[in-house]
């Protein structure tokens, strides 16, 4: 089974180590991997953007024009994803900053109070752990247990003093991203 993520945000938001900690994850877990930043300009307050897959096989290819799961950031993002995911794909909405509701019936759509979560736990910048564990509740790519883990491994020595609090993050997103129960 192979499955395309686009992550998108401001810059700053933290797209691009979204991205890479889930092509990390699934590297950790045995899985294909493909990863694609889009930065430069982006980093200083524009739309930055990564496009990971994650897959059973090769790679044929990396890139993505309609993806399986969408995580829009902010509104930008939410405007330019929203109508290119596939149908029965999921589109993870951060809620915090996006007011807009996504029209189509055909993918299932996940809003998520990032922002809100991160600050509750110390910092806004760890938005994209409550968007990436609500996506894994909502799609579970990879388990939950090997992003904690890959989170742990590979999050930047200059950040390691966070990993509890982004941990905290990431199930609290998680818990926000599990499906209704009829």
């Amino acid at each position: 089974m192979e499955t395309s993520i686009i992550i998108s945000g401001f810059g700053g938001q933290g797209a691009l180590f979204a991205g890479q900690l889930l092509a990390y994850a699934g590297m950790d877990a045995g899985r294909f991997v493909s990863w694609i930043p889009s930065y430069g300009p982006e980093m200083r307050g524009g739309t930055a953007h990564c496009t990971v897959i994650i897959s059973d096989d090769e790679v044929g290819a990396p890139i993505v024009a309609r993806p399986d799961i969408a995580v829009a950031l902010n509104l930008p993002s939410f405007d330019k994803y929203e109508p290119l995911v596939k149908p029965d794909g999921l589109l993870v909405v951060n809620s915090s900053l996006v007011t807009s509701e996504s029209q189509r019936a055909d993918i299932d759509v996940v809003y998520v109070p990032a922002n809100g979560i991160a600050e509750e736990w110390g910092t806004p910048k760890m938005l994209n752990m409550a968007a990436v564990g609500a996506m894994l509740a909502a799609r579970p790519v990879l388990p939950l247990a090997v992003i904690e883990a890959a989170l742990v491994a590979h999050l930047p020595a200059s950040k390691q003093h966070l990993i509890e609090a982004n941990l905290q993050v990431l199930r609290h997103g998680f818990a926000v991203g599990q499906p209704a129960r009829a």
